[in-house]
């Protein structure tokens, strides 16, 4: 597929060239801030464009630089980089978009496996979330004493934790080792006791629907 960076680190940018090339991937842009990223891609369209979350312009410039490319190019996956793990990139994140979109952490997809598959994942229309987010929101939910949450057995929770990381549910019965007959069963007891709609077939409501009723109860997942 053809993939434009935006990546304010030198080494890192460079690295993530040598990466997408040795997956086979083409890089049709390499840009050091955001502006350059979009007027490139306006004229240019690529498959996934892949942004560092704290680049300029602005601090947060990989997020408001993805907002334009999602409005310039709606079907163009994004994939926002950061070193951090923290809630409110992924609550911004949501609100560019649910489709063809991924929150991934730079030292995760330092390698062409992670990235090759975070990539075709987001290429093929599905969200992306860094597990290790996926899994501080699901089980700081999990903690309490009262709610929903609390309800949920161990399973559920695992199951819970892998949805909320945008996995199908083939990907979460492969990951648990149990059935699809099985992960469905536990899809829609995890609906029911939070209270959510029980359509598990559409895979992006859903998962929207697990961040939503986890941010909701504002849980806490920044840091790292």
């Amino acid at each position: 597929m053809r993939v434009a960076i935006a990546e304010d680190g030198t080494l890192f940018r460079e690295g993530l060239v040598l990466l997408l090339e040795a997956a086979g991937h083409e890089v049709a842009g390499c840009f050091g801030e955001g502006d350059a990223l979009v007027a490139a891609v306006a004229t240019d369209p690529v498959d996934v464009a892949i942004l560092d979350i704290r680049m300029p312009p602005g601090p947060d410039g990989g997020l408001s630089t993805a907002e334009r490319v999602r409005a310039l190019r709606p079907g163009t996956g994004i994939l926002l980089l950061s070193h951090y793990a923290e809630t409110h990139y992924l609550t911004r994140m949501l609100e560019i978009g649910a489709e063809r979109i991924g929150y991934r952490l730079k030292e995760r997809i330092a390698g062409v496996k992670v990235l090759g598959d975070t990539l075709d994942r987001i290429a093929a229309g599905e969200i992306v979330i860094e597990p290790v987010l996926a899994q501080r929101l699901v089980r700081g939910g999990a903690n309490g004493d009262d709610g929903p949450l609390a309800s949920l057995s161990e399973r559920e929770t695992d199951v819970l934790r892998l949805m909320a990381e945008g996995r199908a549910n083939n990907a979460i019965a492969g990951e648990l080792f149990i059935s699809g007959k099985a992960v469905e069963k536990h899809i829609a007891a995890i609906f029911t006791k939070l209270g959510l709609p029980g359509d598990a077939t559409v895979h992006h409501r859903r998962v929207l629907a697990v961040l939503a009723y986890l941010q909701a109860r504002r849980i806490d997942g920044s840091g790292g």
